[in-house]
């Protein structure tokens, strides 16, 4: 069993250069699908949700290379459009394959999508946005049989009742293989979809509005193969930066625009860190204990993200005064807190709202990762605690993080991974 062992109390310092973000390359890479041809694929990430995504290209016929951070995808001779349980379940973005086939081939087969247990995410609404471009989508027993349905060249609008990530990629995509113009309406506006955008537009698509809540597609445009580099990652930048707002130091996270992270930037700062920002770069310094800071809620874009809102609370578990987090985009976001408290923690739940009071210092423990950010986030308290802390389930950080041990050590981290 993988594990890391992290000595605490160490300050931070340096630079580290962020990996491409893993919410952008996934739906690219699905989106490599629309076009016959080699699309190569930069700043990509090596994460295991990525290694999934490519081994679903590959089963669908895929030519896919992975060398470097650069990944070269040839869908020249795609040749399937089932998607087995076994991937499926790997990761929740692989519904994102649904979009990507019905545009290529007009037909898919899938599976109901895995992912960390953060509480429901039902995927109604990419469904719903499918059905509205005409697709036929029979479920049964977990499975979902799609086809394109009747061509149907005239306008379409999309609603989307919550601007839901995922159904508005799945809909973009569906939509660029759908003669005549598709409107979403009440869209995700998260940077990622942007990133989206731009790699459509690059292979020819005609798509505008993304980072607002109105896009529009004219489908029918024929598409071709491109090159394309990823965004850095935000949260992957958010995480390293709070490690260092609870360990103290001077960093400076490069290869991300700090203009997304702008609701993080500006709880750090109320929580008494210095940051300075500039074209593709923030620099954080923090010395002492940070203090609580007005309440958190979190929002869809641009408002406080909900994958920054574990590793924030582990930060500040580790400071003074008291600071209220309002969990409204999942239900079951607070698997870190239990842990928290072993390394002592004082936070109180009721429903979705977690009130944290600052203890002054953590203590090492021996802690379990239970998802993705939450796993991040017990590194990030581990970090500022007295003592030593083993971290177990290390699965959950490859999902989201790139080599997360050596980049901290990078920075003056104690941490070591066994194996």
């Amino acid at each position: 069993m993988s594990y890391y062992e992290i000595q605490g109390g160490r300050p931070l310092e340096g630079r580290l250069e962020i990996h491409g973000a893993k919410n952008s390359v996934l739906p690219i890479l699905a989106a490599t699908l629309l076009a016959p041809g080699e699309s190569v694929i930069e700043n990509c990430p090596r994460l295991s949700d990525v290694s999934a995504t490519l081994d679903i290209l590959r089963l669908l016929g895929c030519r896919v290379e992975w060398e470097g951070d650069t990944v070269t995808v040839d869908a020249s001779a795609l040749r399937a459009c089932c998607v087995p349980e076994s991937l499926m379940r790997e990761m929740r973005s692989s519904v994102i394959f649904l979009g990507a086939l019905l545009a290529r081939v007009g037909e898919a087969e899938l599976f109901y999508p895995g992912g960390c247990e953060l509480g429901p995410r039902p995927i109604d609404l990419h469904l719903a946005a499918l059905r509205t471009l005409g697709a036929e989508i029979l479920e049964e027993q977990g499975s979902l049989c799609c086809h394109r349905g009747r061509k149907n060249p005239g306008e379409r609008e999309i609603c989307l009742s919550i601007p839901s990530v995922g159904a508005t990629e799945n809909a973009m995509l569906a939509a660029c293989g759908r003669e005549g113009t598709t409107t979403i309406v009440g869209a995700a506006r998260e940077p990622e979809i942007v990133d989206l955008q731009n790699f459509l537009l690059a292979m020819g698509a005609r798509v505008c509005g993304a980072g607002e809540s109105v896009i529009t597609i004219e489908g029918g445009a024929p598409l071709h193969p491109a090159r394309y580099r990823v965004m850095g990652d935000r949260m992957a930048a958010a995480t390293y930066l709070c490690a260092a707002a609870a360990a103290g130091g001077q960093v400076e996270i490069a290869a991300v625009d700090p203009n997304t992270l702008t609701a993080v930037l500006a709880c750090l700062s109320q929580a008494g860190c210095r940051l300075h920002t500039g074209e593709g770069f923030i620099a954080l310094e923090h010395q002492g204990l940070l203090t609580g800071i007005p309440p958190v809620r979190t929002a869809p874009y641009p408002g406080f993200p909900t994958d920054a809102q574990a590793v924030l609370m582990a930060a500040l578990a580790g400071g003074r005064g008291s600071t209220m987090f309002v969990e409204n985009m999942f239900e079951s976001r607070y698997g870190h807190v239990d842990e928290l408290r072993r390394m002592g923690a004082e936070i109180q739940i009721d429903g979705r709202v977690a009130v944290v009071t600052g203890v002054g210092r953590l203590h090492g423990a021996a802690l379990r990762g239970t998802d993705l950010r939450g796993a991040a986030a017990l590194v990030v308290a581990a970090l500022g605690a007295e003592g030593a802390s083993t971290l177990t389930q290390l699965r959950h950080i490859r999902r989201g993080y790139e080599n997360f041990a050596g980049n901290l050590r990078h920075l003056g981290a104690e941490i070591r991974e066994f194996p």
